[in-house]
């Protein structure tokens, strides 16, 4: 790696404010930090730590209510209060960045190739179809199968890991000295992350480009940064040498950052403890296409014969890249989706239940979701949230009744009472999915699917969500079916794991000897790419 001591970016006292109705937010408070050539740089933090806000500020690039003062100087050059003419001089050409979502960076509207040339025709000049050979090279640098025929793909057609890489292929463009890499990531399945770091730090050596890597995840920047800088509350807490934070580290917050990696291990049930829900020999296909336009039908297989046991008290995690099948499987197991197989609730066979057959058996089966900010209406109160259940499945409950059940259940899962007359946007993250959980506890289940409760999380908010979920189970006997591609999680929470790819299962045992001893191939590819990052 071609690092030096050379400092190219020094921020000095750099301040970044938010004017709102309910006064000033002060996100970033007065911070120092220097990144040298060729190094990689980790910025650390939890949600609203100051850390995106920093080098947005940096660019130029705040939102209108946004203000940033301070000092940045790039090789002697200032960037902070200069005209965008000649801040544009440096971003987009010197000081680049990608994002976390690249669905929502890309222009949908647009070719990716075009896109990727816009940064090279707005810095070098000449037209799109001269700079047509360079995107070509960065398609092809970035690893994008036949690049010729992909230039003139949209996103849409592109998966998470392409789109990803086509995001680099444009920061690359104009061979940056810096590139700020904002959670790249966090959205992807555990393998195409390892594949995505793998290519940053292969890209990092070739160009000798310093990498300001800004994420949430402690296990990624062990394996890939050489200095961390730990920010919280807009302000940076402690930074030094990757090995002497991880080690030694001298804050309480930090200390508290790394303990919150997901430990701990659930013991299973007994054999003799009953099966509560069963799906044996589950298939859900999927028509695609068929329309006046699209030509003809034709079929594909999401799930394909899979067959599992959930007993009580049990935490079956099942894990695989995004397109293996397991979240239709959850949906499949809880009635949610037309399939085919075999179903049992307790000793109830099922298979046959049309809708209204089940709706008496909906608040023993609840679901909740990844994103609880996208699964809580913005319209109704968190009172109303959670006990809309209890007006389907319990509508002789009175108001005052229905009261004192949402009292406990927001109790139950930490959170004040005097919640329930405030509106989901009045939480964070973590608060929310806190939401939801009491939304599906406040109907005493017996199974709850868990279909990536954390993966939207910090890793702190991550551990406390997961000991409340723990707590639950062992005071409601609960069963739970816990989704997600997040490994470490699923160690910490299972005691039996069940690994998908395409649709089927492809290995299936107690955690311990899944996680110690995989005999597939495919599952020693998910957790070296998990573990070994």
């Amino acid at each position: 790696m071609a690092e030096t001591n050379e400092t190219i970016l020094a921020i000095r006292e750099l301040k970044v404010n938010f004017t709102t109705p309910d006064g000033t937010v002060n996100a970033v408070k007065g911070i120092d930090l220097d990144v040298r050539a060729g190094e990689t740089l980790a910025v650390v933090g939890e949600s609203g730590s100051g850390k995106s806000q920093t080098m947005m500020g940096i660019m130029g690039l705040l939102a209108r209510n946004g203000a940033v003062t301070g000092s940045a100087m790039y090789r002697g050059k200032e960037l902070i209060g200069v005209p965008p003419a000649e801040l544009n001089k440096v971003r987009g050409a010197k000081v680049t960045m990608i994002f976390q979502e690249p669905m929502t960076s890309l222009d949908p509207l647009y070719p990716i190739g075009r896109q990727i040339a816009e940064p090279i025709v707005h810095h070098r000049g000449g037209s799109y179809k001269e700079a047509r050979k360079r995107v070509l090279e960065l398609l092809e640098l970035v690893g994008i199968p036949e690049p010729a025929r992909r230039i003139d793909s949209y996103p849409h057609e592109l998966s998470g890991g392409q789109r990803q890489r086509v995001m680099i292929a444009m920061a690359l463009a104009n061979d940056p000295d810096i590139l700020i890499a904002d959670e790249p990531t966090t959205a992807l399945d555990v393998t195409i992350q390892a594949q995505i770091l793998k290519l940053l730090r292969s890209l990092q050596e070739r160009f000798g480009m310093a990498i300001v890597l800004i994420t949430h995840d402690l296990g990624i920047v062990r394996h890939f940064a050489e200095r961390v800088a730990v920010m919280r509350r807009g302000e940076v807490v402690e930074q030094g040498a990757t090995a002497d934070i991880f080690d030694r580290p001298t804050s309480d917050y930090t200390k508290m950052l790394l303990a919150a990696e997901p430990h701990g291990r659930k013991a299973p049930p007994s054999d003799a403890a009953p099966i509560i829900l069963e799906g044996r020999d589950v298939v859900v296909d999927y028509r695609i296409g068929g329309g006046l336009f699209s030509g003809g039908a034709s079929t594909f297989r999401a799930v394909d014969r899979v067959t599992v046991r959930l007993r009580e008290g049990q935490t079956i995690g099942i894990v695989g890249e995004s397109g293996s099948g397991k979240s239709t499987l959850g949906r499949a197991l809880l009635r949610l989706v037309h399939s085919e197989g075999r179903y049992r609730f307790g000793s109830t066979d099922i298979s046959g239940f049309d809708r209204s057959r089940m709706r008496p058996l909906r608040k023993a089966m609840q679901l909740v979701f990844q994103d609880p900010y996208g699964s809580l209406s913005p319209r109704q109160t968190v009172g109303e949230i959670i006990t809309e259940g209890l007006l389907v499945h319990e509508p002789e409950l009175g108001k005052a009744e229905r009261d004192r059940r949402a009292i406990a259940a927001l109790s139950e899962v930490g959170l004040d009472p005097d919640a329930r007359n405030r509106y989901p946007h009045e939480f964070s993250g973590g608060q929310r999915q806190r939401i939801a959980i009491a939304r599906a506890m406040i109907l005493k289940p017996k199974v709850v699917i868990l279909d990536e409760p954390t993966s939207a999380l910090d890793r702190s908010v991550q551990g406390q969500v997961i000991e409340l979920l723990r707590s639950l189970q062992r005071s409601h006997q609960l069963s739970y079916v816990f989704i997600s591609h997040d490994l470490s999680v699923v160690k910490a929470m299972s005691d039996y794991v069940v690994v998908m790819k395409d649709g089927r299962i492809v290995e299936e045992g107690e955690t311990d000897s899944i996680f110690e001893a995989p005999a597939n191939a495919y599952t020693k590819s998910l957790i070296g790419a998990a573990f070994n990052i």
